[in-house]
């Protein structure tokens, strides 16, 4: 970091009358962290990074070697709009590093960040567009229930949708922060929203999704509501996605985009797609990290179970959306918000990458409804299945080394170790449905 870039960012901390910097990471299961510091401190944190003790922090370091740096990120710095102008707080993303001087192999930010250093070898930008979900839930007596806040559906309005004001107020503090919003809406389910944010660079995006969680959980608390992001918090209705919008620029020019073929789909689209695919299953256990999780991804709610893509039908995994030139891309509808969403788009790109470098190509396009196929259908097809639960998509990610090679060793092996206990701890828990299925009977 350069002398007068730093000297430029003092000066503007000083300007917005900041007190206190809040320099955030996040961890492997993409919480947000962060270190709170006053603006005394601006000067250090910026120059030589503040040190930190990681062996606290999930999926980090053992003790023995848990002295780190955490180096903000100038590019990241934002007001917190939420708090007093008089008394102001800005946050800065920080990289990760080692008390010896490395970048930690384990922050989730490096990983995302080396993987698309290696497709800028090739000439590649890679840009992501998710499309959160979330439930706005009451609180009683200060705890989060299920307990829907209004009785809204699909794009309704007020005086449907109680929740439009809180919605309002979100989308404010996000433009405050940098976000250009492009949309805002109820979502299927009672008390479901959406908010979507124009696309970026990956690692851009990925900051911006850990930072719109954090700005919609603060907003909500602060009218009695608490924001969910859970992958399906209510049996028998919709659960919350991360449909995410990808795609590949090169000098300038989206490298999706042909406009002499049929579906106006370059080479370079199609075998990203096929890379995609071939590795699907393992990409799950990132995009999909929780027990949880594996309740949404099951037909009949607009979630995908299947390996397929299409240039339209919604059931498919992979869905190429209707408009062409600059904004052509694919939509790749597993993800949900409970990701860290450095790991999925490291994944995503590591396979959409192989894909392009050795011309992989995709099966044909799905136009039928595949929830409505037999199963003879889709063997038929060769549609494969998504992993059914944690521990099978752990399992497909052990087997892929292109996508272990891409995370790290020390990512796969923290990733192990969480899987291992959270499939250990549901798999010997008495459930309530246990209890209703078979106390009275035997």
């Amino acid at each position: 970091m350069s002398r007068d870039a730093t000297s430029a960012m003092l000066e503007r901390i000083e300007k917005d009358n900041v007190k206190f910097l809040r320099l955030q990471f996040t961890d492997l299961l993409g919480m947000p962290k962060n270190v709170a510091i006053p603006v005394k401190q601006a000067e250090k944190a910026l120059t030589g990074g503040i040190g930190f003790d990681g062996s606290s922090i999930e999926g980090f370091v053992r003790i023995e070697e848990s002295d780190m740096v955490l180096k903000p990120d100038l590019s990241t710095y934002t007001l917190l709009p939420w708090r007093f102008q008089e008394n102001a707080e800005a946050r800065f993303v920080c990289d990760v590093y080692m008390a010896s001087g490395r970048p930690f192999e384990g922050d989730p930010r490096y990983v995302l960040r080396r993987v698309m250093e290696d497709a800028a070898k090739d000439g590649y930008v890679f840009n992501t567009g998710p499309e959160l979900e979330f439930f706005l839930f009451r609180m009683l007596d200060g705890r989060p229930t299920t307990q829907f806040q209004d009785v809204g559906g699909y794009f309704d309005l007020a005086p449907t949708d109680l929740a439009e004001d809180v919605r309002r107020e979100i989308i404010i503090a996000l433009t405050e922060m940098g976000f250009e919003i492009e949309a805002s809406h109820h979502e299927v389910a009672e008390s479901q929203h959406e908010i979507d944010f124009k696309y970026s660079d990956a690692l851009h995006t990925a900051d911006n999704v850990i930072t719109f969680k954090f700005a919609v959980k603060t907003m909500a608390l602060m009218r009695g509501l608490h924001a969910s992001f859970m992958a399906k918090p209510i049996y028998g209705i919709c659960g919350s996605g991360m449909h995410t919008n990808c795609s590949l620029a090169k000098d300038g020019a989206n490298a999706f985009y042909d406009p002499d073929t049929s579906l106006q789909l370059s080479e370079t689209c199609m075998h990203f797609i096929g890379g995609l695919l071939k590795h699907a299953r393992a990409i799950t256990r990132v995009a999909n990290p929780t027990i949880n999780s594996y309740k949404r991804l099951v037909p009949g709610y607009e979630a995908p179970c299947y390996v397929s893509w299409s240039a339209g039908n919604r059931s498919a995994l992979v869905r190429v959306p209707t408009p062409r030139g600059n904004s052509t891309r694919v939509e790749f509808r597993s993800p949900d918000p409970t990701c860290n969403p450095y790991l999925a788009f490291a994944a995503m790109l590591t396979a959409g990458m192989e894909g392009v470098r050795e011309k992989i190509e995709p099966p044909a396009g799905v136009d039928r409804n595949i929830y409505h196929m037999t199963t003879d259908d889709r063997r038929c097809a060769g549609i494969e299945t998504l992993p059914a639960d944690l521990a099978e998509a752990h399992q497909a990610l052990l087997a892929d080394d292109l996508i272990c090679r891409a995370l790290g060793s020390h990512v796969v092996e923290a990733l192990t170790n969480v899987a291992q206990a959270e499939w250990d701890a549901y798999r010997t828990t008495v459930h309530p449905w246990e209890l209703e299925r078979y106390l009275a009977t035997y």
